[in-house]
């Protein structure tokens, strides 16, 4: 039975971040049950995340993989003029449109150069403390893997595999989900690169997320790296809009008519109304995916930490949701560090830490969420704002 110090479950962004930071200090192995990284519809990086990659050794790297400039956020939000939030005054300078997928692996890939042994395809079949360390059953391709380990770090996402067996449980604050469609874009007259110039008040379309408001929900679009872009809409899930988010020619019907919004998706032929019948013919990747507010409690315990989407998630309101996995991912690493070197206050600092990101969030959601009072009786509104004291802790 081989034994590591570490074992990290979940090789996704906070996993990757927590085995890279871990592996030139501690025997670490990292385990995954997908051998290739699935297609990711691509997120947005904040530019406080800079000063993290620098901390962390990866910013000459990951400058390398050459991702997409994100200047700002344009949002129709409280009102239906549009406001623009800019990087250009921030000290961190602008953020990032990702290739999801080339990121991930480009994490994962670090991990491994560091030194951190990876077991991918391998899913955990159990795990008991026996002892002083904990002992692990792993399935396998070539059969039954048996590794002990003395701290155990869950980054397997919202479903938080490990710490569920552990005894820790999810506490969802709402119902938000996310309908998106991402697809190669073709222009009508100008180039993509051209949206923007082309645009009467500058920074629309490339470099730019937008926001729009609606009595229903909330709308997205961003460009993603590789000449895409993508398109999402937020609401609830027991409400009747939600089935727009379960069919793409809805969700494409549906979006915003009028405003930057619909002046961006009417420059893109492939996202035109009379090319959005199937998926099959637009070349369009679409899903569902819950996008709710949620908390695990606790999210650590003796000799292990939850970290990125397994220890809290986000509402994507907040852009904050790949920040904070490599933020967690490096805590947890620290945490697992000092806990191996005896540190007795490891894991009430980690908690402790955690709470404090949570606080901060909720508070600043509701804030977020009571500045749009456009539409106080429709369901999706009136919700957030009855759960102000709730959402604000």
């Amino acid at each position: 039975m081989q034994h590591f110090d570490v074992l990290v479950v979940g090789a996704g962004p906070a996993g990757s971040t927590a085995a890279l930071n871990l592996a030139p200090l501690r025997r670490v192995a990292l385990v995954e049950a997908r051998a290739e990284i699935p297609r990711r519809i691509g997120e947005s990086l904040l530019p406080a995340a800079r000063r993290l990659l620098g901390d962390m050794g990866l910013l000459d790297s990951f400058q390398a993989e050459a991702h997409s400039p994100y200047y700002g956020n344009r949002s129709s939000w409280g009102s239906s003029r549009w406001n623009e939030t800019d990087f250009l005054r921030d000290p961190d300078g602008r953020g990032w449109h990702l290739d999801r997928s080339r990121f991930e692996a480009w994490l994962r890939r670090t991990a491994v150069e560091r030194g951190s042994a990876l077991l991918a395809p391998a899913r955990l079949e159990a795990i008991e403390r026996v002892g002083d360390s904990w002992k692990v059953l792993l399935a396998t391709e070539t059969g039954a893997v048996s590794i002990a380990a003395d701290i155990v770090i869950d980054a397997t996402g919202r479903g938080a595999h490990v710490a569920r067996r552990l005894g820790a449980a999810r506490r969802t604050r709402d119902r938000l989900v996310c309908g998106w469609v991402c697809q190669e874009v073709t222009c009508e007259e100008v180039t993509c690169e051209q949206v923007s110039e082309t645009s009467e008040n500058g920074g629309r379309g490339a470099g730019f997320t937008h926001i729009q408001a609606t009595e229903a929900g909330w709308w997205y679009t961003a460009p993603i790296p590789g000449n895409r872009r993508m398109l999402a809409f937020h609401t609830d899930s027991d409400l009747p809009t939600a089935r727009l988010a379960a069919q793409p020619s809805a969700l494409l019907a549906n979006a915003p008519a009028t405003g930057e919004f619909a002046e961006i998706l009417g420059r893109m032929a492939s996202f035109s109304l009379k090319y959005a019948k199937t998926s099959a013919e637009t070349n369009a990747e679409h899903g569902v995916t819950r996008a709710s507010s949620s908390v695990l409690q606790p999210c650590a315990g003796p000799a292990w930490f939850a970290a990125g989407d397994a220890a809290m998630t986000f509402d994507p309101l907040s852009g904050q949701g790949l920040l904070n996995a490599l933020f967690t991912g490096l805590a947890a690493a620290e945490a697992a560090d000092r806990q191996l070197q005896g540190w007795d206050g490891a894991l009430t600092g980690y908690v402790q830490t955690l709470a404090g990101i949570e606080e901060t969030y909720r508070r600043h959601l509701s804030t977020w969420y009571q500045a749009e009072a456009r539409w106080p009786n429709a369901p999706f509104w009136e919700r957030r704002h009855s759960a102000k004291t709730r959402l604000a802790g």
